[in-house]
């Protein structure tokens, strides 16, 4: 099977299957998100989705936020995970969003990345949610998941590599959705220690299940 052909499937599948994928951190404007993005680094959205509405009744917009000291924020998000340098990250990027963009989330890839606590994934995840932009953000989810189906090769070793091979065959209009086709599959499917291969659609075109199945017949074949 090519590349190409590779990728072809997999838009396939997906288009069918699951054509409306979005985010599942609750937000409801581009603040929202960019908070939500900050504390769901190594923590669950689930978590997060947890910690905001409070957070958000009492930081209702950037400029609330940009007055809080750190303690104030802490306090709502002691549960997540590393809530100190969450809450400075939170605190300062408000600071300077209103001082420099004027209380608007910037929408380029790399204003984002000046803002405390944002580094190329969490700016790529505002980019393509908030302004539909053709961001690929590779979080363990999509870097697992691109891996074992063969959509990058084995030297991509860094999330920018396999973000540049994903948004090179993927049509631009695409690249936001699949940036969530990618992450809810790897996050419910094919999950990092038991993916759930039987119940997967895309075992057709999955370099590490054709693996695993060569090797079970392998064994299989000694054993007999």
């Amino acid at each position: 099977m090519t590349k190409k052909q590779r990728y072809g499937y997999l838009i396939s599948y997906f288009t069918q299957n699951f054509p409306e994928a979005q985010t599942e951190l609750t937000h409801r404007n581009p603040y929202e998100l960019l908070v939500a993005v900050i504390l769901s680094a190594q923590c669950t959205d689930k978590r997060v989705n947890m910690v905001t509405p409070k957070l958000f009744e009492r930081f209702p917009n950037v400029e609330e936020l940009a007055k809080a000291t750190y303690e104030e924020v802490f306090a709502y998000i002691k549960s997540i995970s590393y809530p100190n340098n969450k809450s400075k990250h939170l605190v300062e990027a408000a600071k300077r969003i209103v001082e420099v963009y004027g209380g608007k989330v910037p929408e380029t890839i790399e204003e984002l990345q000046t803002l405390q606590g944002v580094g190329r994934k969490t700016a790529n995840v505002i980019a393509s949610v908030i302004y539909n932009q053709p961001a690929m953000a590779v979080d363990t989810h999509v870097f697992r998941v691109s891996h074992r189906l063969g959509l990058v090769p084995a030297t991509a070793k860094t999330p920018l590599a396999v973000e540049k091979e994903l948004v090179k065959h993927i049509p631009e209009i695409l690249v936001p959705k699949a940036h969530h086709w990618l992450i809810l599959h790897g996050r419910y499917t094919c999950t990092a220690r038991n993916p759930k291969c039987q119940q997967c659609g895309l075992t057709e075109i999955c370099k590490h299940y054709h693996k695993k199945m060569k090797d079970l017949q392998e064994k299989t074949n000694k054993l007999a």
